[in-house]
């Protein structure tokens, strides 16, 4: 038989546990219902871009995708990208390379949207960078200056899904490949993606 009090105690301790347990729950609910793909505004285009390390091959893997107001996908892309050191500069070559694809694709209203907070935040910035990375910054930015309209913002990687399956697809192909008007088959294969 053990003391009451000690038994007290650990019951609880027991319950702390279940109610912080409870609350994280929770927080995993609404985090779940943020992920779902929200459209551009009206006459505009959302243009989601991804990147990945291939770092057997020593080469990175790009993917985009462009979709309107109702979600149609209206133009897609998947390239084999270089070296890269770290994420920070694959994200932003996986962006330049991205819009480059928009704007010769003749899209001018977009909605840039990635899933690396600092990259997006450090795009969404207009005054000079000075970091290692700072002249693909301005590359990204001078870009964004030809386009009519253009915001950017930041995604969960689970609803920048397409951009990543795109990306990861890369890594078997040498030349890039697009797809015009319709989803792609490393997209159309899978269910496990949605309209990120």
């Amino acid at each position: 038989m053990q003391d009451p009090s000690r038994l007290n105690k650990r019951a609880t301790k027991f319950l702390e546990e279940f109610r912080e347990a409870q609350q994280h729950l929770a927080i995993q609910t609404s985090i779940a219902r943020e992920v779902q793909w929200s459209p551009p505004s009206k006459n505009g285009f959302k243009l989601n871009f991804n990147a990945t390390i291939f770092e057997d091959l020593n080469a990175s893997g790009f993917g985009a995708v462009i979709r309107n107001e109702e979600g149609e996908v209206m133009a897609t892309l998947a390239t084999r990208g270089p070296p890269v050191s770290d994420c920070e500069e694959a994200e932003e070559l996986a962006c330049r390379k991205a819009l480059e694809f928009a704007m010769d694709a003749g899209f001018i209203k977009l909605l840039i949207e990635g899933d690396n907070v600092s990259v997006m935040r450090t795009i969404s910035r207009s005054q000079p960078n000075s970091s290692r990375l700072g002249h693909l910054y301005e590359d990204i930015q001078c870009l964004c200056i030809g386009l009519r309209a253009v915001s950017v913002g930041w995604v969960s990687r689970t609803t920048n899904g397409m951009a990543h399956c795109l990306a990861k697809f890369a890594r078997g192909i040498v030349d890039e490949i697009v797809w015009m008007e319709e989803s792609p088959p490393p997209y159309s294969r899978s269910s496990v993606f949605g309209l990120g």
